[in-house]
């Protein structure tokens, strides 16, 4: 709900538990009055904008005008004209001069929510949600900002966004143009911020704001693997369950930063947008620059609340609406196994294999394209390799759907190798700096898809691919980030324009493939997880979470993954053991439960299984099959982390109506001599009686011996097959809340649980 308090000329955004509050001052500036849990009664609260204090407002006191304008709190700030925090909008005249001053101009409350052009954005019907359109401008400029905000009805979420549009009869040169800035006192905040690299995506790190700033960023055309566009300002010793916290998650996949800045007056500034360096966009007159969306959660109740709104948000209206409800295909992918060395022949025995197992779906990754047998080539050559696979995608795709699973393909649209047909005929559609030689990595280069030669001739070899085989699902990679970001067609006034509209580039290949192959699962990957961000899981449900499969270093990856992106977007497999990335060995029904978390899949050689491994295949997919609907639909309780124990790490996941729950524990170290552990589930119903049962599975040494002196034969016997029999007793969820419950010791390191709580 939004209202507009004529008296005291305030908004106010109300969701179920919070309220965002506005406030004109002087008729002229949009200030921040309030941000937090609900408030009933407006009545004063403009006093908080603090206009009636020194340096007081222009109006009254305008030899003070620049302290005036350095400690407001300002709804979206300008740069140049004396606030000299972070700025929200920088503006070059025509002249080349830098600065800007917004004033209030209108507004206008709406039920639901646009589309914005060209850009993701969360999705809103008139009868979820409301927004909100401030109209400002800068009448020396002619310039004018649409700040848009729209508050949901059932879920503590509010979007910003900006659109700048030149007004005026002078070109203008946009500098910056971030999409959201949040201003708050000072209460000793503390911030999470998501890091990592390559392997180690999305690391939790835990800091205090302090005096200056702290801030995540990329510059390298994607979000990246080193920051996430996402963070989380919290009251100190905030815990899954109490203190307060704002979240900020950017809906962009390209160069973005977010910051957080104290000031000398201990002010804070939090703020978040496309990254202003090396970006320049020139505004003619009538033109207009539309800004991502930035989403705010805020929540009174720890972190915890603040991740199920993000997760409900998502879920529910910005992923694909065909795939957001329904169970995903339980693949297996050939990389690990053959990497580009396979033929078709190779390809169906694996696909036999995998059908025997109860595998839903083969995906062929790289090497069927061109003349690729290694990385050195062929990226950009589209077309079928038919000494690797005769009769093509087509033959291939029936023979694997006559043994009753589905086909899915690799891809890489978005680069090009220099040993390929399409280099030698076009060298200058990479990105290139005028007499520098492009720099390789992984021996491939970046195709300048902002160019519609380029992108029509890149979109045309994929469309036809597609189109000549019964292809279910596309796994859609980008192995580099981008360097040398220029061409040899846009002036020199416009180059600065490059990497937002190659973004807009990408967006716009895959909307397209999203219209003209409708029923295929596309599923994002960017070298693993580097390009895991709100604007991709527009277009992909999923996105493969990391190259790093091991299931220990998974439980870091993903529950930073997981602190505001779904569990059902994370792309989750279980893979061979020694681990390719780590050389580590985890019992195989560990690596399964930690699996089950995301998507679930295999990366491993069906061929090769042991006897063990390939009688427990089955059954775990029967038991993800029992579990995915909760998992996919329900809420996430994160309950303990190994990253801050040491020891084991814990997670819930809870039905809505609250009268199913699963809790997988894994002990990640063994420790000699000390009692079970007392766990405390959550988001139980307090006053239902629950079942409790185990799957001991995950408790299997190597060769298959329980390490429990209840058998996994009897364990498997009791669940039918789907791993979940073992029963442990029934209690009440106050009990299991408050009190807990009690969880074994296994002997030996990295042993799994998977607990069943079921309404009686």
């Amino acid at each position: 709900m939004i209202t507009y308090d004529e008296n005291q000329k305030v908004f106010h955004l109300s969701t179920p538990a919070t309220s965002y509050v506005i406030g004109i001052v002087d008729g002229v500036y949009l200030g921040h009055v309030y941000y937090g849990k609900k408030l009933e009664d407006l009545t004063g609260v403009y006093s908080l904008l603090r206009t009636e204090e020194n340096p007081f407002t222009p109006s009254v006191n305008l030899r003070e005008k620049v302290r005036f304008m350095e400690t407001v709190p300002a709804e979206y700030s300008c740069g140049g004209t004396g606030d000299y925090r972070e700025a929200g909008l920088g503006v070059l005249n025509a002249q080349g001069q830098y600065g800007c001053e917004l004033h209030y101009k209108s507004y206008t409350i709406r039920p639901g929510k646009q589309a914005l052009c060209g850009l993701p954005s969360v999705r809103g019907c008139e009868s979820c949600c409301d927004t909100l359109e401030i109209v400002l401008e800068d009448p020396v400029l002619g310039l004018e900002a649409v700040l848009s905000y729209t508050a949901y009805r059932d879920m503590d979420a509010i979007t910003r966004s900006v659109r700048i549009k030149n007004a005026g009869s002078d070109k203008l040169v946009l500098t910056r143009v971030l999409s959201a800035v949040l201003d708050q006192d000072q209460e000793d905040y503390e911030v999470i911020t998501l890091h990592g690299s390559w392997g180690r995506e999305r690391r939790i790190q835990r800091r205090k704001t302090g005096y200056g700033s702290v801030s995540a960023e990329s510059l390298r055309g994607e979000t990246g693997h080193q920051d996430q566009p996402f963070l989380a300002v919290m009251t100190p010793g905030t815990t899954q369950t109490s203190g307060s916290v704002y979240g900020m998650n950017l809906v962009y996949s390209g160069n973005f930063l977010a910051k957080v800045q104290t000031d000398q007056y201990d002010k804070m500034r939090a703020a978040m947008g496309i990254h202003p360096e090396n970006f320049r966009w020139p505004l003619e007159p009538g033109e207009e620059f539309q800004a991502p969306e930035c989403v705010l959660v805020y929540s009174d109740e720890g972190l915890g609340k603040m991740t199920r709104t993000f997760h409900d948000l998502y879920r529910d209206h910005l992923l694909p609406e065909k795939w957001k409800d329904r169970e995903r295909p339980v693949l297996v992918n050939n990389w690990e196994a053959t990497m580009m060395d396979f033929t078709t022949d190779v390809l169906l025995e694996f696909a036999q294999e995998a059908a025997k197992l109860g595998i839903d779906m083969l995906v062929m990754d790289d090497g069927w394209f061109g003349q690729r047998d290694n990385d050195d080539c062929g990226l950009g050559d589209w077309y079928i390799n038919e000494k690797k696979l005769p009769g093509g995608l087509k033959r291939l795709s029936e023979e694997v759907n006559k043994l009753g699973l589905k086909f899915g393909i690799w891809i890489e649209p978005e680069m090009i190798s220099e040993d390929s047909d399409l280099y030698r005929a076009h060298p200058d559609w990479a990105f290139q700096l005028k007499g520098r030689t492009p720099g390789n990595w992984r021996h491939q280069l970046v195709l300048d898809l902002t160019r519609d030669e380029v992108f029509e001739a890149v979109y045309g070899q994929i469309y036809a691919s597609l189109s000549t085989g019964n292809i279910a699902y596309v796994k859609w990679d980008m192995n580099r980030p981008l360097c040398d970001v220029g061409n040899l067609v846009l002036p020199a006034g416009r180059q600065g324009e490059i990497a937002h509209r190659y973004v807009l580039a990408v967006y716009r290949m895959q909307q397209r493939l999203m219209e003209d192959f409708p029923d295929i699962l596309f599923e994002n990957c960017s070298s693993g997880g580097a390009r895991f961000d709100p604007g991709m899981l527009s277009f992909s449900p999923q996105i493969w979470t990391s190259d790093d499969t091991d299931a220990i270093e998974r439980l870091y990856i993903q529950e930073g993954t997981a602190i505001c992106y779904p569990l059902s977007t994370m792309g989750a497999h279980v893979s061979v053991c020694p681990n390719m990335q780590t050389g580590r060995t985890v019992p195989f029904d560990t690596r399964a439960l930690v699996a089950m978390a995301g998507t679930f899949g295999y990366e491993l050689d069906v061929r090769h299984l042991s006897e063990e491994d390939r009688k427990a295949v089955p059954r775990q997919i029967a038991l993800f099959r029992k579990v995915n609907p909760v998992v996919r639909t329900g809420d996430y309780y994160r309950i303990a982390s190994n990253r801050e124990n040491g020891y084991f790490d814990c997670w819930e996941v809870v039905k809505k109506d609250r009268s199913l729950a699963y809790m997988t524990f894994v002990q990640t170290l063994s420790q000699p001599n000390m009692p079970s552990r007392r766990i405390r589930l959550q988001g139980l119903d307090p006053d239902k009686m629950y079942a409790v049962s185990c799957d001991f599975c995950g408790a299997r040494d190597f060769d298959g011996r329980a390490l429990d002196e209840r058998s996994f034969a009897d364990c498997e016997e009791n669940s039918g097959g789907a791993g979940i029999g073992t029963e442990i007793g029934t209690f009440q969820g106050r009990t299991l809340m408050n009190a807990g419950m009690l969880v074994p010791r296994a002997a030996g390191d990295y042993r799994a649980f998977l607990y069943e709580l079921r309404e009686v």
